[in-house]
Formats: structure tokens, sequence, C-alpha cells
């Protein structure tokens, strides 16, 4: 018969009052605790669980603070890399890999997408000019540009900033350089108040030898007599470029103006142009009126179509730099110069300084048409050496790392250090030629935006006189101009002329060719 529940009630109460008895008549024992309930095992059980729990949460919120702070740091880490090396472009096309610097274990962040395609008018914001940090004189980065080989790149100056990559080039790929050159045929290099750009020799030199009436025929368009502001301007313009000194016509512009007609007679020219001509002849500063050098050279596109190394060369020179791609291809062709035994160039700067009167020389079609001359605008420079030099034929930065640098300070005592001729030996740095060793310097600093600043003063070089041997060279120029506005439209106007070329003869120009008939629409 099954017990009840009433039955098992009175069991329960029973034991629990013989339980009760045990306890009160176990006086000797009063530090035992009282027997547990039958609920207190499930009491126990609870505060275990509800200790677990607050370990727990604890030991939870510290992990992720933990991870946060983690987060946090590598965030840091990578605005910290953009913010000082911009965003690049390391994918430089089929023929080479990627490439990379290495420094201590840490790589240069990969490219901007966005810097791949040419940038346009609503985009210009985004085009910034990387640069390499320098670090110090000395500073060694493992430079990876071609498949399963570094180069040592080592900083030899921080002012301006100047690089040396030994080996940038093979023997081969120097000897096949001299022998496109050769091939393509070298002219000589006559004197100039600039670093001459390609078309440019021509149209820097002064012709003196023209009479005051001469020049007043050349630049009287419409020979009705009279000169006017406009045709000053438009001559400049013209296909033989600027032949007068910048000077010279800015001292015939200031003559015109100064007219309440605006009108200058032949009478009058004659006085402004006489006065012009005695004021360049008192200027005392080398840099602008006595630069000289003596070699010979020519210019090799690198484009589409041209030999594989000199594409290999600008590739990774695009690699190196991390230079959006359509900056440097739409930058000047590939100067390659041979000095024989004497030949030199003074000091000099590749880039010019930027100046309301004047307008890139590259860029014209998108720039100031009003500008008095037109001007080279070079971001930076890559020097190849494709020759070793048995004696002289240095390369010299009179100026490098100079605590300061004043234009007067060049002429003292009677020694010109930018005469390399006479005093090569007295500049701050010489660096000796030598066969597939690159240099990279920058001619401009950085305005502190991502862009182009000011002309870098440090930069001045020129080549010392070859004393035995001969002495091959190539430069690779980045033209940029420092207003990012023009050098987009620049950018997008070059691409769509590039377009329609393709689209009409269906194969691209050559590059002089765009140049060309860029600079023949305005």
């Amino acid at each position: 018969m099954e017990d009840t529940p009433e039955d098992l009630m009175e069991e329960v109460v029973e034991e629990e009052e013989e339980d009760e008895e045990e306890h009160n008549n176990n006086d000797d024992d009063d530090d035992l605790p009282p027997p547990p309930s039958l609920k207190a095992p499930f009491r126990s059980a609870r505060m275990q669980i509800q200790r677990s729990s607050v370990c727990s949460r604890a030991y939870f919120v510290v992990v992720m603070v933990f991870f946060h702070m983690y987060i946090l740091n590598v965030i840091g880490l990578l605005l910290y890399v953009h913010y000082n090396n911009g965003p690049g472009e390391l994918v430089v096309g089929d023929a080479d890999p990627p490439a990379s610097v290495e420094d201590g274990g840490t790589l240069m962040p990969p490219p901007d997408p966005a810097s791949m395609e040419p940038p346009g008018e609503d985009h210009g914001q985004s085009l910034s000019l990387p640069r390499i940090e320098g670090i110090r004189v000395g500073h060694v980065q493992q430079v990876s540009l071609v498949p399963d080989r570094t180069h040592a790149m080592r900083t030899l100056s921080l002012k301006p900033l100047l690089f040396e990559i030994p080996d940038f080039l093979s023997e081969e790929e120097c000897r096949m350089v001299v022998q496109l050159a050769r091939l393509k045929g070298l002219t000589e290099s006559r004197t100039s108040a600039a670093a001459p750009g390609p078309g440019l020799e021509e149209a820097s030199q002064p012709l003196l030898s023209l009479s005051t009436e001469e020049v007043f025929s050349l630049l009287d368009l419409n020979q009705d007599g009279l000169l006017q502001k406009q045709e000053i301007v438009s001559h400049l313009h013209s296909q033989d470029g600027t032949w007068l000194n910048p000077d010279n016509l800015r001292q015939i512009l200031s003559g015109v103006e100064a007219r309440p007609t605006g009108l200058l007679t032949l009478e009058d020219f004659g006085r402004v142009y006489d006065q012009s001509r005695r004021l360049g002849q008192q200027r005392s500063g080398k840099l602008q009126s006595g630069f000289k050098q003596r070699n010979k050279h020519t210019w090799l596109h690198q484009g589409p179509g041209s030999h594989h190394v000199l594409q290999s060369l600008r590739n990774r020179l695009i690699g190196l730099t991390r230079l959006p791609s359509p900056l440097v291809e739409l930058s000047e062709p590939l100067q390659v110069i041979r000095y024989e035994r004497g030949d030199f160039s003074d000091a000099h700067h590749d880039s010019s300084a930027t100046r309301s009167e004047t307008t890139c020389e590259h860029s014209r079609l998108a720039g100031n048409v009003s500008a008095l001359t037109a001007v080279s605008c070079r971001y930076l420079t890559m020097l190849f050496y494709l020759s070793s030099v048995e004696e002289g034929g240095e390369t010299t930065f009179p100026v490098a790392d100079n605590r300061t640098y004043e234009e007067q300070a060049l002429e003292q005592d009677g020694v010109d250090l930018t005469d390399s001729r006479e005093t090569c030996v007295r500049g701050n740095m010489r660096i000796k030629p030598a066969a597939g060793t690159a240099l990279l310097w920058y001619n401009h600093l950085s305005n502190g935006r991502g862009w182009m600043g000011e002309l870098d003063e440090y930069s001045l070089h020129g080549d010392c006189p070859v004393s035995r041997g001969l002495k091959w060279t190539a430069n690779s120029w980045v033209n940029v101009d420092p207003d990012h506005r023009q050098q987009t439209r620049y950018q997008r106007l070059a691409a769509q002329r590039h377009r329609a070329a393709v689209e009409e003869h269906y194969q691209p120009l050559p590059h002089s060719d765009l140049h060309q008939d860029l600079h023949q629409e305005l």
C-alpha cells in the first residue's frame, strides 16, 4: 500500500523534531554550525553562481578595455604613416612589381587606387605629392624596385633632400641608353640662363645682334608702327618663345603701361629698350645671367612604343617616388648628356622660383596666358650615371647642408662658387660618377599641404669639367605646377587630347608631339 501525501508530511515533521532534539542535547559542540535545512544547498549554489558572474563581467571589461586600446594604437599608427608619407602609388605596370621601402622592418603603405586614374577638375584636391623621408645624413633604406633584388638608398644631404642609389641600372641598361642616344643623335648644348628643357634652347637665347628697329618690328605684330601690351604678351607664346631676357620684357611692358595711351612709338621704344639693356648689363647675379655649359645632349621618349629599358626606368622612378603615374608620364622626356674632355656645366637650379609674371612651361595650356615668360617647373630630379669617369666630371652641390643660403655669398673674395670650371673643388659636396648609380633630389620644398612649395635654393648643383675619359648621364624630371588646380586642368586637357589622338589616328602620339600640339593650341 503506497504512502499518502499526508503520511509523507508527518514523516518529514517527525524527522525535523528529532534533529532539533539532537541539536539541543549537544551542548558541548557549540562551535559546530547548525544543520542545513532542505533549501540550504540551493542557496549556497546560487551565491557561487552570482560570484562567478561578477568575476566574468569584470574580466570581460578588462579585456575589452585592452582590446580598444590596441585598436586605437593601430589606427594612430596608420594615420601617422599616412600623413607622413601621403597616398602613394607603388603598382607601376606589368614590367616591374610594386616598389617597397623597408626601414627597420617597416614597409611603405600601398598606393591609393584613386591616384592610378588621371586627375580631373572635380577631384584635383585629392592629388598629392609624397616625399621620401631623409631621416638623417648617412641613413640607409632598403628599396625594392625589381624582382628578387633590393637597393641600398643612402641619404647624402637634407638641404637639399638628396639620395644616392648604387646599382640602380645594370651595365647592360647603361649601354642600351647610351646606344639609343647615339642612334637618335646628339646636339651641342648652348649657354642659357636656366637649365633648358626640350625645345627651349633656341628660345632662351637673346638676339643681341638685332638692332632696335628690328626688335621693334618683331614685336609689332600688326605692323601699325605702335607697340601695344597685348603684342608683347602674344609674342611670348609664339613658336620662338622668350627670345628676349625676362628683365628686358618687364622693362618694355612697364614702358607701355606708363604711357597714357598704352602705346609705344619707335622713338619711345628705343629709349625703353636701351634702358632695359643697360639694367641687364649692370646685374651681377650669376645665376640669372652667367650660367654656362658645354656638352652634347638628346631627348628620348619613354612612353608607349619606346624601348623597354626606357619604360622600365620611368616605372622604377614612379615606384620609388610613389608619385601618381599620370603626373610622371606627362613630364619631360629623358635627357641624355655626353661630356667630353673639358665639358662642364655651371651651378644652376633645375627648376624655377614661383612668380606672378611667370607660368610653367609644361602647363602653359592651362596656365596664366598673360604671364610674361614660361619657366621650367620641376618637382624633382633623378640623375642616372651611365658611365664611370677616369678623372673629373663630379657632380657638385656647392651649398648643400649650409646653415643659410644667400646668393650674394656665392661670390666672395673674387671666388664664384657657381663657376664649376674654377671652383668645383670648393663646393660642399662632390659626387664621383659611377656607372649604374642614380641620384634623386627634390628641387622644391613641401608647402605643408601635400603639394609643391618654394624652390629649395640648396638644390644648386653643377658638373665639374671632365679631365680624362667620357661622362654619360641622363636626367629624368617630374614636372609639377605650383598651382595644383592648374596642374589638374593640364592633366585633364592632356588626357582629352591624347584620347582624341588615339581615336583619330588609332595610335597614341609621341610624347614630344603631344606637348607641341598642346602648346600650339594657345
